[in-house]
């Protein structure tokens, strides 16, 4: 079962449950494709709010990678998740909130603690955490 304190989801994707997780090789991984020079430039990145379908793919398949997974960013774009476009948006959003956010909701299950709606919609935004001021 994921653990929220350690950054981990779970995902329904192609009828399974994944689990999902940025680790410190998944956040350079995502550095690195999306141009990035450091992890405040990745951090302000997301938190723009602005995703494009490849941002989507690249996070969700670095999550998967982090949590363990063998799956490529080719095999991410073939899944097929609940919600279609809005699912793989909850699902990112979450994920990126786990990683970035201020941590107050994780006290809660992952039954009970459903996808925020934005990336950084509860909680901290990922530059206060990343220069240490969360």
């Amino acid at each position: 079962m994921p653990n929220r304190l350690r950054g981990e989801i779970s995902a329904m994707l192609d009828g399974r449950s994944w689990t999902l997780v940025l680790t410190l090789g998944a956040l350079a991984e995502l550095e690195e494709a999306l141009g990035c020079s450091d992890l405040q430039g990745l951090a302000d990145h997301f938190a723009s709010g602005k995703l494009s379908t490849p941002d989507l793919i690249r996070v969700l398949g670095a999550g998967l990678r982090g949590a363990g997974n063998e799956v490529s960013d080719d095999q991410v774009a073939m899944m097929r998740g609940v919600g279609g476009a809005a699912g793989f948006v909850a699902i990112a959003a979450d994920l990126l909130h786990v990683t970035f956010g201020s941590g107050d909701d994780t006290q809660q299950d992952d039954e009970e603690q459903g996808p925020t709606s934005a990336p950084f919609a509860q909680g901290t935004l990922p530059g206060e955490v990343a220069s240490g001021q969360g």
